[in-house]
């Protein structure tokens, strides 16, 4: 009697065991699938998706009386989204020399701030067709009193200082124009360029012809300028002009195919052109036909 009272006990037992293990294998094959699908997949299926930006206008940043994530590349993601089903788009707010490693961390899902497509940067994640092109200009103090109009001007004088952003293409530009690593000033971002120019600490500040303009327009206080005329620096042999679009991780590759698809069925029609339009974007910023392929490999015409 003993015997089979403890023979019904282990029997349950073993059911019970047995149903937990159904169900965690059940559990499994779903968290499985769900491992297994790719961003695409994933954004479409929550309606959602993380853009990694770095707060700096026109390109990408917070509208202060909205507090909505705006600028160029944000509202162009929208668009772009839409027509793919996702509905929600999510900024995640990153210095810009951390988009690439938060990118690859999978902080979020695409980088939209405006990033120039260039073959080092290509080596690390991939990139859509640029939506815009954009020279280099300088914000220098009132008055320029030290004449700066080009990087080669800076790396002539004995002791002008230079602002660049960490991470961006100023940087490269300056060295490539033979500027002292000692009178270039590494900055986290632009409010801080701002500060250090009417600090006195830097006596001009590079940057998109386009970010260069929105500072001036949002200075506060005074005390600084456009540097004008401003010629653009020659790398390699090459006066430089900077294609900007959105990134992606390497190896999400139905992803770009389907942006990069709708992307390049937008830019240049009358409604892109209506959208980046209070940015301060105009025909002569359209990228043409230029193709992150080519820029990848170094070609720029």
């Amino acid at each position: 009697m003993a015997q089979r009272r403890s023979m019904r006990w282990l029997l349950k037992r073993v059911g019970a065991i047995g149903a937990v293990c159904c169900l965690l294998a059940t559990y499994g094959c779903q968290r499985g699938e769900q491992l297994d699908e790719t961003t695409l997949q994933r954004i479409q299926r929550t309606g959602i998706v993380h853009i990694g930006y770095a707060n700096e206008a026109p390109y990408a940043y917070v509208d202060n009386k909205t507090g909505r994530l705006t600028g160029e590349a944000p509202e162009i993601a929208r668009v772009v989204f839409k027509q793919m089903g996702v509905e929600r788009v999510q900024g995640v707010l990153t210095e810009f020399g951390a988009l690439i490693p938060g990118l690859k961390a999978k902080r979020f899902d695409i980088i939209a701030a405006g990033m120039y497509i260039l073959p080092q940067r290509c080596r690390a994640i991939a990139f859509t067709n640029p939506t815009y092109k954009v020279g280099e200009a300088f914000l220098v103090q009132a008055g320029n009193p030290l004449n700066l109009r080009s990087y080669e001007a800076i790396a002539a004088h004995p002791t002008a200082h230079l602002g660049v952003v960490a991470g961006a293409v100023e940087l490269a530009y300056a060295h490539a124009t033979g500027i002292p690593a000692e009178r270039i000033a590494v900055l986290p971002d632009v409010p801080s360029a701002v500060e250090a120019l009417q600090a006195g600490r830097i006596d001009a500040y590079a940057g998109t012809s386009l970010t260069i303009q929105d500072m001036l327009n949002k200075a506060r206080g005074g005390g600084v300028e456009r540097a004008h005329p401003f010629t653009n620096p020659v790398v390699e042999g090459e006066r430089v002009i900077g294609y900007g679009a959105f990134g992606m991780r390497a190896n999400d590759n139905k992803l770009l195919e389907e942006f990069n698809k709708r992307l390049d069925a937008f830019i240049g029609t009358e409604e892109h052109r209506e959208l980046v339009r209070p940015f301060g974007f105009t025909a002569q910023e359209l990228p043409g036909d230029m193709t992150a392929e080519r820029l990848c490999t170094g070609q720029k015409e």
